[in-house]
């Protein structure tokens, strides 16, 4: 009988990959469907990135400066240019962290116990384990940072919104890290397609 060893270290990374594309959230986004995103290939940012309910400005321009470098980063690899005059699109990224209650739950089960009894027949006392069964959950609320990340995609000659994508993830720590961001980001144009 033949064994395969196990790759420990392929399955961890697996499992830490399937960790973290579960922490971005998920995106949505809204689109004009009369609009050929095929002639959109250059684009300016409308102001800073507006970062609200993080403390701290030299906290915010690092924030800033990640979300400006990780839009720029998916939108180069969509084709697109930045330029400093006449853009196809104006862009513009919100950031917002808040607190928010989240209901958690938990499983309930009943004390396992045991019973002994005096078997006549044989002469011994034989002793029976009874698990704990289910009774339901116990739900209580907790409260949690979530990031909100919006990008909106305004056609320059007629200032209408063509394109506008969000999505929001629970935070682990107390501020919103580099590595949070250009996931969000990520996830947010995984959904944009610029030929169409």
């Amino acid at each position: 009988m033949k064994y395969r060893s196990i790759n420990w270290v392929a399955a961890a990374a697996f499992v830490a990959v399937a960790f973290l594309s579960g922490c971005a959230g998920t995106a949505q986004i809204e689109k004009d469907n009369a609009v050929d995103f095929s002639r959109y290939q250059t684009y300016a940012w409308m102001e800073k990135p507006t970062v609200e309910g993080e403390k701290g400005t030299r906290n915010n321009e690092l924030i800033e400066a990640n979300i400006r470098n990780s839009v720029n980063s998916e939108l180069m690899k969509k084709g697109w240019k930045e330029v400093n005059a006449q853009p196809d699109i104006m862009l513009n990224v919100e950031l917002l962290v808040e607190k928010n209650q989240v209901e958690q739950k938990d499983a309930v089960y009943s004390p396992s116990y045991t019973r002994s009894y005096y078997n006549r027949y044989t002469g011994r006392v034989v002793t029976l384990y009874y698990p704990g069964q289910f009774v339901g959950y116990d739900s209580y609320a907790t409260t949690v940072k979530e990031a909100t990340i919006t990008i909106t995609l305004v056609d320059n000659k007629t200032d209408k919104t063509v394109w506008q994508g969000w999505t929001t993830s629970e935070l682990n720590g107390g501020r919103i890290t580099g590595k949070e961001i250009d996931r969000s980001v990520k996830t947010i144009f995984k959904k944009f397609d610029a030929g169409k």
